[in-house]
Parts: structure tokens; sequence; C-alpha cells
């Protein structure tokens, strides 16, 4: 494949339209959330979801088969949020502070004013390239206030 023919496809695959999520997960005592947006429906009966986990995060060790987290579907007027959690937070590093948060029924913080959440419980986990395809059902969730949820389009789909 010639330079300009792969440009024009990564332009084109960037063109794929996705949410942004603000996935929250607790362990123990401690907690975090990350900025994501690789995250599709999979299945209607189980209901399922996967989410593209870049290896190497640390969050990962967290996101073992039959662990849960909790989805947090952003408002599209939730930009902010953008820029909170799309730097990453260590394990160790306090991921919230300035937030209001309330809990989901599993402990999984929840974003006050995210347009709604979803609580899953990871079922598999597949290397695929540079990313893990995160396969989870859902065990609960709710919309939470009124509005849209925020759509992601990329410029290029080489990267984020």
């Amino acid at each position: 494949m010639s330079d300009l023919q792969q440009q024009e496809m990564f332009a084109a695959l960037g063109r794929i339209p996705s949410g942004l999520f603000v996935l929250t997960v607790r362990h123990g005592d401690q907690e975090t959330g990350m900025l994501t947006s690789w995250v599709q429906q999979c299945s209607f009966d189980p209901p399922q979801l996967t989410v593209a986990l870049k290896q190497g995060r640390e969050i990962e060790a967290w996101l073992t088969e039959g662990a849960t987290f909790a989805l947090n579907i952003l408002d599209e007027s939730q930009t902010d949020m953008i820029g909170h959690f799309g730097r990453g937070f260590a394990l160790s590093e306090p991921a919230f502070t300035g937030l209001d948060l309330t809990r989901s029924p599993a402990g999984h913080p929840l974003l006050i004013e995210a347009h709604a959440y979803l609580e899953c419980q990871i079922v598999a986990r597949v290397p695929v390239g540079d990313h893990d395809l995160v396969v989870a059902r859902l065990v609960g969730g709710k919309r939470l206030n009124e509005g849209e949820p925020m759509v992601h389009i990329r410029k290029i789909g080489s990267h984020y």
C-alpha cells in the first residue's frame, strides 16, 4: 500500500463515530477512571458490550475476567471530562478530585452529571493488535440526565 493510500485509509477510518465515556472502577479501597471511546454493544441476550483497552495501561490489572466496572456515558456538554480523564491516571493517583460523584450498586464512582451509566462484569478479554477487547455483560444501568450523549469523530484513524 502506498503512503497516499494509507493516509486515505486512515482518514476514512477516523470517520467512524463513537461515543465518549469514562470507565470507572473500584478495587478494594482504591478507585480510578479513564476516558474511553471504543465502546460498542455486541449482544442482546445477554446484553453485552465491548471496550477496547490499550495494552500497557495500569488499569488493565484491575480489569480482569469477573471484575466489574461502571461505564459513564458522557453528555454532549461534558467536554471538561475529556481534559480531566484524557491524560490518564496512575492507579495510586486520585482521579476524582473536584468532581461530584455518586456510587453504582457495586460501589463504582459515577459522575453525577453523566447522561447515563452502565454497570458491567467482564466475561472475556482478548488481545487484538495494540489493544485488548474487553467483553462485559451488563448487570445494571440507568439514564441519569436528559440531553444527548457525546459523539466523537477522529480526524485520522491511526491515533487518538
